[in-house]
């Protein structure tokens, strides 16, 4: 083996192998009575994102959105939407801590996008106004669930 070979550095590898609506969920408890209201609800969502290997450098990272929409007087609730949104990536040759935050910030940017048109779509679809989600810092996320793991770790 040459010695240029030998120090040869593998290049990082980042692939998109597909992308998928994992699990949908709506529920419309008040129907039809609910279409009659005319007071605007509070939209409450909460945002989950995990992430699997399923193989070798390869990986399943969802991205799931729950809203709850009530009206507030009556506390009341309009619908219920629940999206995962998912995707394979393949990632080859990167250290252990950059394939983490690769999963957890780069990964969840690509999804968002595709996550908010699925909830706008299903919200409208429903019989509701469009749901436009607010973009997402990913980034800030995951370094907030650093800190919390580490301050969880000095703890004990």
């Amino acid at each position: 083996m040459s010695e240029a070979a030998a120090t040869e550095v593998k290049q990082p590898e980042f692939n998109i192998e597909k992308l998928y609506v994992k699990d949908l969920s709506v529920e419309v408890p008040h129907a039809p009575s609910i279409f009659l209201e005319r007071e605007s609800p509070q939209v409450d969502m909460q945002l989950h994102t995990e992430n699997s290997a399923i193989g070798e450098g390869v990986y399943e990272v969802t991205v799931t959105a729950t809203l709850t929409a009530k009206l507030s007087v009556q506390d009341k609730i309009m619908f219920l939407i629940e999206a995962k949104q998912a995707g394979i990536f393949h990632v080859k040759n990167l250290p252990a801590a950059e394939i983490d935050s690769v999963l957890a910030v780069v990964c969840p940017n690509i999804l968002f996008p595709y996550l908010r048109e699925v909830v706008t779509d299903v919200s409208v679809r429903s019989g509701f106004a469009p749901v436009l989600l607010n973009p997402i810092n990913f980034e800030a996320l995951y370094q907030q669930q650093k800190d919390q793991a580490a301050a969880a770790a000095t703890k004990h």
